[in-house]
Protein backbone atom coordinates (compact mmCIF):
# COMPACT_ATOMS: atom_id res chain seq x y z
CA UNK A 1 0.00 0.00 0.00
CA UNK A 2 3.20 2.27 0.07
CA UNK A 3 2.16 4.16 3.51
CA UNK A 4 -1.70 5.24 2.45
CA UNK A 5 -2.12 5.88 5.88
CA UNK A 6 0.20 8.73 5.60
CA UNK A 7 0.14 9.80 2.44
CA UNK A 8 -3.33 10.22 2.04
CA UNK A 9 -4.66 11.56 5.18
CA UNK A 10 -4.88 14.70 4.76
CA UNK A 11 -6.51 14.31 1.40
CA UNK A 12 -9.15 11.68 2.81
CA UNK A 13 -10.16 14.28 5.75
CA UNK A 14 -10.40 17.00 2.73
CA UNK A 15 -12.89 14.28 1.45
CA UNK A 16 -15.26 14.52 4.24
CA UNK A 17 -15.71 18.23 4.07
CA UNK A 18 -16.93 18.48 0.41
CA UNK A 19 -20.01 19.93 0.56
CA UNK A 20 -21.19 17.15 -1.84
CA UNK A 21 -20.58 14.06 -3.92
CA UNK A 22 -22.11 13.11 -6.73
CA UNK A 23 -23.01 9.52 -7.80
CA UNK A 24 -25.26 6.62 -7.46
CA UNK A 25 -26.01 5.33 -3.77
CA UNK A 26 -28.56 6.06 -0.41
CA UNK A 27 -26.14 7.88 2.06
CA UNK A 28 -23.33 10.15 1.59
CA UNK A 29 -19.89 9.61 1.72
CA UNK A 30 -19.63 11.07 5.72
CA UNK A 31 -22.75 9.61 7.02
CA UNK A 32 -21.26 6.29 5.88
CA UNK A 33 -18.26 7.08 7.90
CA UNK A 34 -20.71 7.95 11.00
CA UNK A 35 -22.42 5.23 10.53
CA UNK A 36 -19.20 2.62 10.91
CA UNK A 37 -18.12 4.88 13.63
CA UNK A 38 -21.34 4.44 15.47
CA UNK A 39 -20.55 0.76 15.54
CA UNK A 40 -17.02 1.48 16.67
CA UNK A 41 -16.99 4.80 19.11
CA UNK A 42 -18.14 4.21 22.46
CA UNK A 43 -17.49 0.45 24.21
CA UNK A 44 -14.61 -0.17 22.25
CA UNK A 45 -12.71 3.08 23.35
CA UNK A 46 -14.31 2.79 27.10
CA UNK A 47 -14.56 -0.22 28.74
CA UNK A 48 -12.43 -1.66 25.83
CA UNK A 49 -9.25 0.92 26.32
CA UNK A 50 -9.73 0.16 30.21
CA UNK A 51 -9.60 -3.61 30.09
CA UNK A 52 -6.44 -3.47 28.12
CA UNK A 53 -4.75 -1.65 30.35
CA UNK A 54 -5.69 -3.19 33.13
CA UNK A 55 -4.67 -6.23 31.91
CA UNK A 56 -1.66 -5.82 29.60
CA UNK A 57 -0.37 -2.60 31.47
CA UNK A 58 0.12 0.91 29.95
CA UNK A 59 1.98 -1.24 26.93
CA UNK A 60 -1.56 -2.04 25.77
CA UNK A 61 -1.68 1.49 24.62
CA UNK A 62 0.90 1.54 22.43
CA UNK A 63 0.11 -2.18 20.56
CA UNK A 64 -3.44 -0.96 19.99
CA UNK A 65 -2.20 2.10 17.79
CA UNK A 66 0.10 -0.07 15.62
CA UNK A 67 -3.17 -2.29 15.35
CA UNK A 68 -4.88 0.70 13.93
CA UNK A 69 -2.14 2.20 11.43
CA UNK A 70 -2.33 -1.51 9.76
CA UNK A 71 -5.86 -1.38 10.02
CA UNK A 72 -6.23 1.54 8.37
CA UNK A 73 -4.92 0.30 5.23
CA UNK A 74 -6.65 -2.76 5.55
CA UNK A 75 -10.02 -0.56 6.03
CA UNK A 76 -9.12 1.83 3.05
CA UNK A 77 -9.29 -1.73 0.60
CA UNK A 78 -12.08 -3.74 2.26
CA UNK A 79 -14.16 -0.57 1.69
CA UNK A 80 -12.71 0.24 -1.92
CA UNK A 81 -13.08 -3.32 -2.91
CA UNK A 82 -16.78 -2.98 -1.87
CA UNK A 83 -17.49 0.19 -3.74
CA UNK A 84 -16.23 -1.40 -6.64
CA UNK A 85 -18.46 -4.56 -6.52
CA UNK A 86 -21.44 -3.46 -5.41
CA UNK A 87 -24.66 -3.80 -6.94
CA UNK A 88 -27.52 -1.87 -7.01
CA UNK A 89 -31.12 -3.43 -6.44
CA UNK A 90 -34.38 -3.24 -8.36
CA UNK A 91 -35.51 -0.31 -5.80
CA UNK A 92 -32.69 1.75 -6.31
CA UNK A 93 -31.03 1.06 -3.04
CA UNK A 94 -27.03 -0.01 -3.15
CA UNK A 95 -25.56 -2.80 -1.56
CA UNK A 96 -22.57 -4.34 -1.27
CA UNK A 97 -20.02 -5.77 1.33
CA UNK A 98 -17.44 -8.96 1.94
CA UNK A 99 -19.83 -11.25 0.12
CA UNK A 100 -20.02 -9.65 -2.71
CA UNK A 101 -16.08 -8.84 -3.48
CA UNK A 102 -15.55 -12.59 -2.46
CA UNK A 103 -17.60 -13.87 -5.10
CA UNK A 104 -17.61 -11.84 -7.89
CA UNK A 105 -13.63 -10.55 -7.48
CA UNK A 106 -12.03 -14.04 -7.36
CA UNK A 107 -11.71 -16.34 -10.71
CA UNK A 108 -13.37 -18.92 -9.72
CA UNK A 109 -17.28 -17.91 -9.13
CA UNK A 110 -17.96 -21.70 -6.91
CA UNK A 111 -15.12 -20.55 -4.94
CA UNK A 112 -16.20 -16.63 -4.09
CA UNK A 113 -19.62 -17.95 -3.71
CA UNK A 114 -18.56 -20.51 -0.90
CA UNK A 115 -16.46 -17.53 0.74
CA UNK A 116 -19.60 -15.52 0.25
CA UNK A 117 -21.76 -17.44 2.20
CA UNK A 118 -19.22 -18.10 4.64
CA UNK A 119 -18.72 -14.64 5.49
CA UNK A 120 -22.65 -13.89 5.66
CA UNK A 121 -23.12 -16.95 7.71
CA UNK A 122 -20.05 -15.87 10.33
CA UNK A 123 -21.60 -12.31 10.49
CA UNK A 124 -24.63 -13.83 11.78
CA UNK A 125 -23.35 -15.51 14.74
CA UNK A 126 -20.67 -12.58 15.16
CA UNK A 127 -23.38 -10.32 15.36
CA UNK A 128 -24.27 -11.84 18.92
CA UNK A 129 -21.48 -11.56 19.97
CA UNK A 130 -19.09 -8.84 19.29
CA UNK A 131 -21.82 -7.03 17.47
CA UNK A 132 -24.25 -7.00 19.96
CA UNK A 133 -24.10 -8.67 23.24
CA UNK A 134 -21.00 -6.37 24.27
CA UNK A 135 -22.47 -3.29 23.76
CA UNK A 136 -26.03 -4.14 25.38
CA UNK A 137 -24.33 -5.47 28.50
CA UNK A 138 -22.44 -1.92 28.75
CA UNK A 139 -25.56 -0.30 27.62
CA UNK A 140 -27.04 -1.81 30.32
CA UNK A 141 -24.58 -1.20 32.75
CA UNK A 142 -23.54 2.46 32.54
CA UNK A 143 -27.57 2.67 32.47
CA UNK A 144 -27.92 1.13 35.68
CA UNK A 145 -25.04 2.77 37.56
CA UNK A 146 -26.18 6.00 36.41
CA UNK A 147 -29.95 6.13 36.68
CA UNK A 148 -30.80 3.38 38.65
CA UNK A 149 -32.68 1.47 35.55
CA UNK A 150 -33.48 -2.20 35.44
CA UNK A 151 -31.26 -4.15 32.76
CA UNK A 152 -34.61 -5.52 31.26
CA UNK A 153 -36.42 -2.12 31.18
CA UNK A 154 -33.40 -0.92 29.40
CA UNK A 155 -33.13 -3.73 27.21
CA UNK A 156 -36.73 -3.05 25.94
CA UNK A 157 -36.28 0.01 25.36
CA UNK A 158 -33.06 -0.14 23.31
CA UNK A 159 -34.87 -2.82 21.07
CA UNK A 160 -37.31 -0.61 20.52
CA UNK A 161 -35.77 1.98 19.55
CA UNK A 162 -33.34 -0.15 17.35
CA UNK A 163 -36.25 -1.28 15.60
CA UNK A 164 -37.44 2.19 14.74
CA UNK A 165 -34.46 2.69 12.71
CA UNK A 166 -33.47 -0.34 10.92
CA UNK A 167 -37.28 0.06 9.56
CA UNK A 168 -36.11 2.80 8.25
CA UNK A 169 -33.04 1.10 6.56
CA UNK A 170 -29.60 2.66 5.63
CA UNK A 171 -31.33 6.47 4.97
CA UNK A 172 -32.47 6.35 8.61
CA UNK A 173 -29.19 4.75 10.05
CA UNK A 174 -27.42 7.13 8.35
CA UNK A 175 -29.45 10.20 9.66
CA UNK A 176 -28.97 8.97 13.00
CA UNK A 177 -25.63 8.15 13.12
CA UNK A 178 -24.42 11.44 10.96
CA UNK A 179 -26.44 13.70 14.26
CA UNK A 180 -25.36 11.41 16.96
CA UNK A 181 -21.90 10.39 16.81
CA UNK A 182 -20.52 14.15 16.04
CA UNK A 183 -22.25 15.51 18.84
CA UNK A 184 -21.29 12.25 21.68
CA UNK A 185 -17.98 12.12 20.22
CA UNK A 186 -17.24 16.07 20.32
CA UNK A 187 -18.65 15.56 24.10
CA UNK A 188 -16.30 12.80 25.47
CA UNK A 189 -13.46 14.17 23.26
CA UNK A 190 -13.47 17.50 24.94
CA UNK A 191 -14.47 15.65 28.72
CA UNK A 192 -11.09 14.33 28.47
CA UNK A 193 -9.42 16.80 26.99
CA UNK A 194 -10.34 18.67 30.42
CA UNK A 195 -9.16 15.83 31.98
CA UNK A 196 -5.76 15.76 30.31
CA UNK A 197 -5.00 19.87 30.60
CA UNK A 198 -5.63 19.43 34.75
CA UNK A 199 -3.19 16.46 34.49
CA UNK A 200 -0.74 18.25 31.73
CA UNK A 201 2.53 17.30 34.12
CA UNK A 202 1.98 13.64 33.84
CA UNK A 203 1.25 13.71 30.20
CA UNK A 204 5.00 13.39 29.53
CA UNK A 205 5.30 10.35 31.29
CA UNK A 206 2.55 8.68 30.56
CA UNK A 207 3.69 8.66 27.22
CA UNK A 208 6.90 7.53 28.49
CA UNK A 209 5.03 4.86 30.51
CA UNK A 210 3.14 3.32 27.91
CA UNK A 211 6.34 3.12 25.31
CA UNK A 212 8.65 1.39 27.78
CA UNK A 213 5.38 -0.81 28.80
CA UNK A 214 4.74 -1.50 25.85
CA UNK A 215 8.37 -3.22 25.29
CA UNK A 216 9.97 -4.28 28.35
CA UNK A 217 6.70 -5.38 30.31
CA UNK A 218 5.07 -2.94 32.69
CA UNK A 219 3.21 -5.05 35.75
CA UNK A 220 -0.62 -4.70 35.82
CA UNK A 221 -1.94 -4.16 39.61
CA UNK A 222 -0.54 -6.98 42.08
CA UNK A 223 1.95 -7.98 39.19
CA UNK A 224 -0.42 -10.38 37.85
CA UNK A 225 -1.17 -10.74 33.89
CA UNK A 226 0.09 -7.74 32.57
CA UNK A 227 3.43 -8.31 34.02
CA UNK A 228 4.94 -9.02 30.51
CA UNK A 229 5.20 -7.94 26.85
CA UNK A 230 3.08 -10.80 25.67
CA UNK A 231 0.05 -9.30 27.19
CA UNK A 232 0.60 -6.06 26.64
CA UNK A 233 0.56 -7.28 22.96
CA UNK A 234 -2.09 -9.81 23.44
CA UNK A 235 -4.57 -6.98 24.64
CA UNK A 236 -3.84 -4.11 23.06
CA UNK A 237 -4.03 -5.89 19.43
CA UNK A 238 -7.43 -7.61 20.90
CA UNK A 239 -9.03 -4.70 21.75
CA UNK A 240 -7.65 -2.80 19.22
CA UNK A 241 -9.46 -4.62 16.42
CA UNK A 242 -12.64 -4.56 18.90
CA UNK A 243 -12.48 -1.29 18.84
CA UNK A 244 -11.50 -0.45 15.23
CA UNK A 245 -12.90 -3.52 13.53
CA UNK A 246 -10.66 -3.11 10.55
CA UNK A 247 -10.55 -6.12 8.75
CA UNK A 248 -13.85 -7.65 10.33
CA UNK A 249 -16.00 -6.88 7.40
CA UNK A 250 -18.54 -4.68 9.11
CA UNK A 251 -17.36 -1.34 7.53
CA UNK A 252 -17.86 -2.03 4.09
CA UNK A 253 -21.63 -2.91 4.10
CA UNK A 254 -22.31 0.92 5.11
CA UNK A 255 -19.55 2.09 2.81
CA UNK A 256 -21.24 0.84 -0.01
CA UNK A 257 -24.19 2.97 0.13
CA UNK A 258 -22.23 5.93 -0.11
CA UNK A 259 -23.31 8.44 -2.49
CA UNK A 260 -20.05 8.57 -5.02
CA UNK A 261 -18.24 7.85 -8.60
CA UNK A 262 -14.89 6.81 -6.64
CA UNK A 263 -14.62 3.88 -4.99
CA UNK A 264 -11.14 4.86 -3.76
CA UNK A 265 -12.41 8.12 -2.42
CA UNK A 266 -14.73 6.41 -0.29
CA UNK A 267 -11.92 3.57 0.67
CA UNK A 268 -9.77 7.04 1.80
CA UNK A 269 -12.84 8.62 3.96
CA UNK A 270 -13.38 4.86 5.64
CA UNK A 271 -9.21 4.87 6.21
CA UNK A 272 -10.11 7.75 8.79
CA UNK A 273 -12.11 5.28 11.03
CA UNK A 274 -9.42 3.31 12.78
CA UNK A 275 -7.88 6.97 12.73
CA UNK A 276 -10.72 8.86 14.61
CA UNK A 277 -11.59 5.81 16.52
CA UNK A 278 -8.18 4.44 17.76
CA UNK A 279 -5.43 6.71 17.97
CA UNK A 280 -7.72 9.39 18.60
CA UNK A 281 -10.57 8.52 20.88
CA UNK A 282 -8.72 5.72 22.24
CA UNK A 283 -5.84 7.63 23.02
CA UNK A 284 -7.71 9.88 25.26
CA UNK A 285 -8.85 6.98 27.05
CA UNK A 286 -6.07 5.72 27.81
CA UNK A 287 -3.83 8.98 28.00
CA UNK A 288 -6.43 9.62 31.02
CA UNK A 289 -6.15 6.50 32.60
CA UNK A 290 -2.90 6.67 32.74
CA UNK A 291 -1.83 9.77 33.79
CA UNK A 292 -4.34 10.09 36.65
CA UNK A 293 -2.69 6.90 37.78
CA UNK A 294 -6.31 5.29 37.92
CA UNK A 295 -5.02 2.22 36.02
CA UNK A 296 -3.12 1.42 39.08
CA UNK A 297 -6.45 1.41 41.06
CA UNK A 298 -7.05 -2.28 40.44
CA UNK A 299 -10.54 -1.49 38.63
CA UNK A 300 -10.79 -2.58 35.48
CA UNK A 301 -13.59 -1.93 31.96
CA UNK A 302 -15.78 0.93 32.35
CA UNK A 303 -15.61 1.43 35.92
CA UNK A 304 -12.02 2.09 35.56
CA UNK A 305 -12.40 4.77 32.92
CA UNK A 306 -15.01 6.22 35.09
CA UNK A 307 -13.23 6.65 38.02
CA UNK A 308 -10.35 8.58 36.23
CA UNK A 309 -12.88 10.63 34.85
CA UNK A 310 -14.75 11.04 38.12
CA UNK A 311 -11.25 11.44 40.15
CA UNK A 312 -10.84 14.65 38.10
CA UNK A 313 -14.06 16.28 37.45
CA UNK A 314 -16.24 14.62 39.51
CA UNK A 315 -20.10 13.63 38.65
CA UNK A 316 -19.70 15.55 35.16
CA UNK A 317 -17.24 13.34 34.08
CA UNK A 318 -19.36 10.32 35.45
CA UNK A 319 -22.23 11.41 33.41
CA UNK A 320 -20.29 11.96 30.34
CA UNK A 321 -19.13 8.40 30.33
CA UNK A 322 -21.99 6.82 31.32
CA UNK A 323 -23.86 8.89 28.33
CA UNK A 324 -21.23 8.03 25.76
CA UNK A 325 -21.11 4.57 26.52
CA UNK A 326 -24.62 3.83 26.99
CA UNK A 327 -25.13 5.96 23.42
CA UNK A 328 -23.40 5.30 20.65
CA UNK A 329 -22.84 1.27 21.51
CA UNK A 330 -26.63 1.23 21.02
CA UNK A 331 -25.88 2.21 16.89
CA UNK A 332 -23.62 -0.57 16.89
CA UNK A 333 -27.27 -3.10 16.59
CA UNK A 334 -28.29 -1.45 13.81
CA UNK A 335 -25.38 -2.14 11.20
CA UNK A 336 -25.97 -5.71 10.43
CA UNK A 337 -29.59 -5.89 10.52
CA UNK A 338 -30.19 -2.64 7.82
Amino acid sequence: MRGVQARKLEYAFRLILKPKEEGRGDISPFRALMTTLSGTIGTGNIAGVATAISLGGPGALFWMWLTAIVGMATKFVECTLALHFRQELPDGTMIGGPFYYLERGRKSPQLGLILGMAFAIFGIFSSFGIGNMAQANSVSLALKDTFNIPGIVSGLVLAFAVGLVVIGGIKRLGYVAGNLVPFMATLYIFAAMVVLILNYENIPGAFLLIIESALSGQAAVGGFAGATVAYAVRFGIARGVFSNEAGLGSAPIAHATAKTKHSVRQGLIAMLGPFIDTIVVCSLTGLVIVSTGAWETGKTSTSLSIYAFNSQIGYAGDLITQMSDSTVPSSKYIILPS
